[in-house]
Order: structure tokens, then sequence, then C-alpha cells
């Protein structure tokens, strides 16, 4: 079993620590002050809907990473259960999502540096995207993210779960520094209400201002699966823990950022406020020098941290991909002596320092990386339920209701994918188109062989990501569409729609050779 040339160092907590530093990354820089942009004071349900739409995704890879626990298993599972052109269009969804996340959270560092009291710091960023010696600083933390990865898997545990206790400390110095220097409960009613864009406002938040982006690391513990002790019960552990700890902090984190702006930031609205460094702003605007030093410090380990495990989770899913073969044998060369995917590595950073160039700042980025991540999102609870149908696949945890939460998870993601508006619904959906070349290039290397089957098990896919972008530019004016579909009943054909979906998505599934493959490496197991 090919998984096995990884070696399985990281525990339980360590695994738990990797995803809660995922998501704990600039999130909690940015996220914050962006949701209050769209939403207002109502971006405080943005996050706590948010919480339980990818609690509830969350769960379905949970199982999902109990059942194949393989390296890079967020871009295998669709492969597993629906053949190659579902599986490409899924994995290649994730990668593009996460691989983008490596250069946004040193883009962040740098812009937080921008409020440094100093010349040469206020000229790394122009309050649109980083100068050209932004960038070069930028470029250097990607390579630092790199050689703390290079090595060896137990370095990056180690590092990761440092890094990861010193930036579970710094939100919560802020929140109560933030509350107890002041806090005006009239910014929750005043300035429009709390309110000011209505529902559209709150569910947009939760798509495109960070709260999806957020919580992507969610992912890590599931592609980190194949290196992992005990599989079977860190994963769940870690999935679940990493979203509930980071669910809390972030809502008290929004809370804390709506009570403490001051009132003469909020004169020209919610929408206007200007911030580089939004919390290290707030604190130096009450006088907190202390607190806004950890935050600039903070600026570095948080991102840094997440960037680190994003650096090794992107490895493994390059290296998940040439095991589903869409990618050159290279990349699934795995050192031996370090049980790290070398090749897979230096692949990462040279897409990394593509995306850093073409996107020179924090937000230019967080959108696409939440829409494109929720392509990969709408496979998991169709796969799992796909693979329950087997009797005869190993299923060490079965989480109880999951007939019921796959198919919630999945009109959940169907949705946030509509609240993203058109045009972004669009433009992700040919971003997808983009990949494709290279899913028929290896296809054709391998003489189309099954293709007609895959096509089949995969058209469910394909007519979604469509369909769905239709629906976006046809729906509500509300959502940035020509309003065909009125606003509330919108909401109606989603839901409907993603149903009809979800019963022809899971009814597509079939045995797969891998599939095959992976029930007899498990039977010789157990």
């Amino acid at each position: 079993m090919e998984n096995n040339k990884m070696r399985r160092d990281i525990k339980t907590f360590a695994l738990t620590m990797t995803g809660l530093g995922s998501i704990i990354g600039s999130g909690w820089l940015f996220g914050a002050w962006r949701a209050a942009e769209v939403a207002g004071p109502a971006a405080l349900i943005s996050w706590i809907l948010g919480t339980f739409i990818i609690l509830f995704i969350g769960l379905t890879y949970a199982e999902l990473g109990t059942m194949f626990p393989e390296a890079g298993g967020m871009v295998r599972y669709a492969h597993f259960s629906h053949g190659s052109l579902a599986g490409y269009i899924s994995g290649w969804a994730n990668w593009i999502a996460i691989v983008s996340v490596i250069p946004v959270e040193a883009e962040a560092s740098v812009q937080y540096m921008s409020s440094w009291p100093f010349a040469w710091a206020e000229a790394l960023y122009n309050g649109e995207e980083l100068s050209i010696n932004g960038l070069l600083i930028a470029a250097l933390l990607v390579i630092v993210y790199f050689f703390l990865n290079y090595f060896t898997v137990r370095l990056f545990a180690r590092v990761n779960t440092a890094i990861t206790v010193f930036k579970f400390i710094i939100p919560g110095l802020t929140i109560l520094g933030l509350l107890f220097a002041g806090f005006h409960g009239k910014n929750f009613t005043e300035y429009n209400g709390f309110m000011p864009h209505g529902w559209a406002g709150v569910l947009t938040a939760i798509a495109t201002s960070g709260i999806v982006f957020a919580f992507n690391g969610f992912q890590s513990p599931v592609n980190m699966a194949g290196e992992a002790r005990n599989p079977r019960r860190s994963v769940p552990i870690a999935v679940i823990g990493s979203i509930l700890m980071a669910g809390v902090i972030y809502v008290l984190l929004q809370l804390t950022f709506i009570g403490t702006v001051k009132p003469d930031m909020l004169t020209n609205g919610w929408e206007h406020i200007q911030m580089n460094s939004p919390f290290a702003d707030l604190a130096l605007a009450w006088g907190l020098n202390w607190l806004a030093l950890l935050l600039f410090a903070d600026a570095f380990v948080s991102p840094s941290g997440t960037g680190i495990t994003y650096t090794a989770t992107t490895a493994r899913m390059i290296y998940g991909m040439e095991q589903n073969g869409y990618f050159p044998k290279i990349f699934g060369f795995v050192n031996p002596k370090v049980g790290v995917p070398r090749a897979a590595m230096w692949f990462n950073l040279v897409i990394s320092f593509m995306f850093l160039f073409l996107f020179r700042g924090w937000g230019s980025l967080a959108a696409v990386i939440s829409v494109a991540t929720l392509i990969s999102y709408v496979t998991g609870p169709i796969s799992v339920m796909a693979f329950r149908r087997y009797d005869d696949v190993h299923k060490t945890l079965r989480i109880k209701g999951m007939p019921i939460i796959a198919p919630i998870a999945f009109i959940m993601a169907s949705l946030i994918y509509y609240w993203a508006q058109w045009p972004l619904t669009g433009k992700v959906t040919l971003i997808m188109a983009i990949g494709l070349p290279i899913y028929f290039y290896y296809q054709a290397q391998s003489g189309w062989k099954g293709f007609s089957r895959d096509l089949k098990a995969g058209l469910w896919l394909i007519v979604y990501l469509f369909y769905m972008a239709f629906i976006s530019y046809i729906g509500s004016s509300k959502f940035h569409g020509i309003d065909i579909i009125p606003y509330g009943w919108d909401f109606v054909v989603i839901i409907i729609s993603a149903l009809v979906f979800y019963v022809w998505g899971v009814r597509s599934g079939y045995r797969t050779k891998d599939l095959e493959r992976l029930i007899n490496n498990q039977e010789q197991v157990h």
C-alpha cells in the first residue's frame, strides 16, 4: 500500500494542533474586519452559521479519513468513489484553493508589517497591494515555510505544535485587552442597525469575507491521515475539535471587533472602515501599545504557522494526485530517509511564487480560495454515502446520522457557493475548466482506458458546476444576479436542485479499481 512510504509519526494532539494551526492563520487577523464590512454587526451570525456549516462538511471528511487514511486524502476520495473525472475536478479545485493559501499567509504577515512606525515598513503596502520590497519579504517567508517541511515530518509536527500554542494565546489576549480597554454597545444597533445589509449581507460574508477561507484548515488532519499513528482515532478528534475550538475563537474575535471599533471610525458606515492591520490598528487607537507589539509579532507567527502547515499538506495533495494518475511519477516519490515528498514540495514552491506575484494583497485571493474549496467540499458528502453502500469497506468509525448529515452538508455547500455572488461563481467555474486539459492529456496517455465509465460517474459534477453558475447568473439581484429568480425563491431552487444532484451523485458512484485495491489491502491488514 503506497501510503506506507509515509512515516506514521504524528499523534492525536499534534494532528489536532495541525488542524487548529491551519485554521487560526491570517483569517483571524483580517476576517472579523472583512466580515463586518460586508454584514455589519450581524457578522456574528455569519461566523456562527459558518462554523456549523463547516462542521457538517467536516463530519463527512472525518468519516472518510478513518475509512481510508491516505496521504493527500482530500484529493483522493472522489477518485475512489467516482473514478478519474470527478476525482480530478475535486482534486484540482482543492489543490488550487490550498496551494494559494501559502503565499496569502506570507502576504498577510507583510501587510501587518506595513503598520510598523517606520518609513520602510509603511512602504511595503499601499492599501491595495504589496510593493516590490513587500513581495520579496513575502517570498522569503514562503522559502522559510518550505525548509521547515523539507527535512522531516517530526520537525514539522514539533514546530507547528509550538506555533499553534502561541497563536492560541494571542487571540485570547487580544479579546481580553480590547474588551477591557473599552466597549461600545451602541455599535451593535447604530450606524444603520444590527443588520445593515440584511440577510444577504450575512450570507455573502460567509462565502466571500474570509469565513470559509478561515476554516479551510480542517482539511489538514485529513490530508495528513497517512502519517498519523492512529488515524481512526486521531482524524475525527482533530477535525471536529479544531473546527469547534476555532469557531469559539472567531465568534469572540468578531464580538470584540464590533464592540471596540471607535465611533469616529464608523461615520461612513461599516462598509467604509479602512484598516491595514485591523486588530493592531484598534490596539493603537486604544493606546494598548503592548498588545499592538504582540499583534505585530503574531502577524508573523499565525500566518507562518498556517503557511508551514499548508506547505506540508499541499505536498501530500500533489502526492495523492500522482497516485490518482494525474501528475508525473516523480511527484509520487517520497524520500526514504525523511518520509517527505520533496519533488511535490518543489513544484508547490514554484506555484506559490506564481500566486504571490499575480495576487499582491490578502483580500484579492480570499474569496476565490473559498469558492474553489467549496467545489471540492461538495464531493465529500457524496463519496461518504457512496462508500456506505459497500458492506466490505472497513469502517472503524460510523458517524451516527450520516444519512442526514451528508445531504445537509451538500445543500449548505451549494448555498454558500451561490452566496458567493455572480460573477465570482462563474469565474471559479472557469478556473476549474482550465485544469481539464491536464486530465485529458493523462487520459490520452493511458489510451482512454475506462474513460466512458468515469465520464458517466462524474457527469453529475460537471453538470452541477455549470448549473450552479447559471443559477447564480439568473438569481436574485441581492447576490448580483439578473433577478429572474427573486430573493427567497432562489434559496428554494438551490435546496431542491442540491437534493437532486445529491441523489444523482451518490447513485453515480461505483467500485473503482483503486477502491477495490484499498478494500483488499484493508482485509489483509485486518
